[in-house]
């Protein structure tokens, strides 16, 4: 077994522009993208907002999970701007394909993430050098996405 500790670095939300811009079904799933409005940093290591660009570009293949690609930008409170990318999984059940399309899918969805940073600004390039777990949930009916992120130390 190996040694390792997960550091609590921060939480975020975000609340998504609705309606989800829908491609519909191709061959690898259902593709969807979902627009960020804009949210909120919080935590012991990164406080900010998140700005109103970037989103998830959602796959629900036909087994009912979900594959996550997201993509946002950090404005820390000063001044940092941090791009966050990562893919991800949710596991919708096994009728989530088929509750998607019907628009018919559970109030709350659970995501786990492995978000990625980049950054220039000196006060938070360790970002750059950290691996990272998320851990939050999709509240369809607030369109609000919540995190709490940790770093593997």
């Amino acid at each position: 077994m190996y040694d390792y500790q997960l550091e609590h670095i921060f939480s975020y939300s975000v609340t998504l522009v609705q309606p989800p811009e829908v491609i519909g079904p191709v061959g690898e799933g259902i593709r969807a993208n979902f627009y960020v409005a804009g949210g909120e940093v919080t935590g012991p290591k990164v406080h900010g907002r998140v700005l109103p660009v970037g989103g998830d570009w959602l796959t629900v293949r036909h087994d009912g999970v979900a594959i996550l690609d997201v993509r946002a930008t950090i404005e820390t409170n000063d001044g940092a701007l941090i791009l966050v990318t990562y893919p991800g999984v949710s596991d919708i059940g096994p009728d989530g394909y088929q509750r998607f399309l019907e628009q018919n899918l559970p109030p709350i969805i659970p995501l786990k993430t492995v978000p990625r940073f980049a950054t220039a600004h000196p006060a938070y390039e360790w970002l750059n050098r950290c691996l990272c777990l998320g851990i939050g949930q999709a509240d369809l009916g607030k369109s609000l996405v919540s995190y709490d992120i940790y770093a593997v130390r």
